[in-house]
């Protein structure tokens, strides 16, 4: 009764803000209610949407990945697939009066660390390359949609074309690149480019860097024509030095399709198989993860064995894959 009478007692402002702040409670209580239907039904129909999808997936890739993880485990051979008996992990690692399997391959960590390298370095230079031309490419000059027409001709042939192009233009007899540079006075002799192990991983890093250019380019070139001018117009107005408008404005309003073009690239680079084995074939010095694979599974016909070695490039792929998803999250995060 005397909270009433006090009530009562409030002036008429008072008791209308009173009145006005259970409003907005409700008012967001609401909306946080609405909020959440809204969010739930997306995500229903986000599921709806990607049900087949996951089921063709999980058709078209599960079941290959869990077979190659099966016949891995056996010493299953090209000529008798049916016959195939479980070893367990015995094509991974075994001890026999010694360490056994592919982990104790040295050739496999050679590859390893080959197909590493070629994905760091080719991929670098890819992504500062393809943002260089995309930079030029987004500047007005005429003839600028014949030269970005032409910039896609490399990224358009086939990666088995290329590389057949380019291993007559790296020939050491009658290539047009020892040619040139004989010419030019840079070398005294031909080089053997693709069979020199000390320049046939730079011959292939040079011939894909080539090639996927370009697609780097193409994405970033996307993003530099979604950007807003005003920023520019009034960078320019204060007279800020180029150079620093790219690093402090550009390059963060690009990094997210830089970060997609990257990731595409990595994948790519980490399961090269084509432009390596036209270049160098089951060269020690340049191979890969993929061709070691390969020359187990059709050379050595050794099915487990080379299952084990693709079952082990999915986890690196995987794991790869993760990290630096996991590391360009938090960087846009931060950015954010």
């Amino acid at each position: 009764m005397a909270a009433r009478e006090s009530h009562d007692a409030l002036p008429d402002n008072a008791r209308h803000s009173r009145s006005d702040g259970r409003l907005k409670r409700s008012a967001k209580a609401w909306h946080r209610e609405r909020g959440t239907r809204v969010r739930r039904q997306r995500v229903r129909a986000a599921w709806l949407f990607l049900t087949p999808m996951l089921i063709v997936l999980a058709a078209v890739a599960g079941w290959p990945l869990i077979r190659t993880f099966w016949f891995s485990l056996t010493d299953a051979s090209l000529s008798s697939l049916d016959g195939a008996q479980f070893i367990g992990v015995e094509n991974y690692l075994v001890f026999d009066d010694g360490w056994y399997g592919i982990l104790a391959d040295p050739l496999w960590w050679q590859s390893v660390w080959n197909t590493l390298y070629f994905t760091l370095v080719s991929v670098s230079l890819e992504a500062v390359l393809g943002v260089i031309v995309a930079l030029v490419l987004n500047a007005r000059f005429r003839g600028r949609t014949l030269v970005r027409a032409a910039m896609l001709i490399p990224w358009a042939i086939p990666t088995v074309v290329s590389a057949r192009i380019w291993a007559w233009m790296l020939n050491d007899q009658f290539g047009i690149i020892n040619h040139m540079l004989l010419g030019l006075g840079l070398i005294d002799a031909p080089l053997s480019w693709t069979a020199d192990a000390s320049l046939s991983m730079w011959a292939v890093i040079m011939v894909d860097v080539w090639k996927a250019t370009p697609f780097v380019a193409l994405l970033v070139l996307a993003a530099l024509q979604m950007l807003p001018s005003d920023c520019y117009e009034a960078a320019r107005v204060d007279g800020i030095h180029p150079v620093r408008v790219f690093f402090r404005v550009t390059l963060p309003l690009i990094t997210p399709a830089l970060l997609v073009a990257v990731i595409f690239r990595a994948l790519d680079a980490l399961r090269v198989f084509d432009v390596i084995y036209v270049l160098t074939s089951n060269a020690a010095s340049t191979m890969t993860m993929s061709i070691y694979a390969r020359q187990q599974l059709v050379e050595f016909q050794d099915v487990g064995y080379g299952s084990a070695a693709s079952t082990l490039l999915f986890m690196i792929i995987a794991l790869v894959t993760v990290v630096y998803l996991y590391l360009g999250r938090r960087q846009l995060g931060g950015g954010q």
